[in-house]
């Protein structure tokens, strides 16, 4: 039997996005580069996620948002976000825990891109990334992860069972 029987071509329209939406995001992916930026002594963050897994992710967080508070966002929204960042995505350099600050967050579709600074006072011999985006939500989250600093580049797949890396680059 036809699974939209009954209802209204907006409703059906509606519903076959979401069976199709459904079909195409099977998996359960983020994607995570760092760069050191010698001029300034800072980590250039990239992160790029699901927003439906985002939204909730952060509900698990504490943090209950509707989708449309982060369509346009506005310093509330880029605070929620820098937070959840900060505590779901630890990075060390040199064994010291930096804090991120959030400089741009674009939602289109269903991804999210953000781009994250993290001011370092020394030049890396290590960093340390536990990156636990998603993990709560699903067994098989995969968080794959590039490191770039001087001559040195890395990537590696960080999952639920295994979320941090530590990169020695001197």
């Amino acid at each position: 039997m036809w699974p939209f029987t009954g209802l209204k071509t907006g409703e059906m329209i509606k519903n076959l996005v979401l069976l199709i939406w459904f079909i195409l995001h099977p998996v359960h992916v983020t994607m995570t580069s760092i760069d050191y930026i010698p001029e300034n002594d800072s980590l250039k963050v990239f992160v790029k996620m699901y927003f439906d897994d985002f939204l909730l992710d952060l509900i698990i967080s504490g943090e209950n948002r509707e989708a449309d508070f982060f369509k346009h966002p506005a310093p509330e929204s880029m605070k929620v976000m820098e937070n959840y960042i900060n505590s779901m995505l630890l990075i060390r350099v040199n064994k010291e825990l930096l804090t991120g600050k959030l400089n741009d967050l674009e939602i289109v579709d269903n991804e999210v891109k953000l781009n994250v600074e993290y001011k370092t006072a020394k030049q890396p011999k290590m960093i340390t990334v536990r990156n636990m985006i998603m993990t709560r939500l699903y067994k098989d989250q995969s968080n794959l992860l590039i490191v770039k600093a001087d001559n040195f580049e890395e990537g590696i797949k960080l999952t639920s069972d295994f979320t941090e890396q530590t990169f020695k680059i001197k």
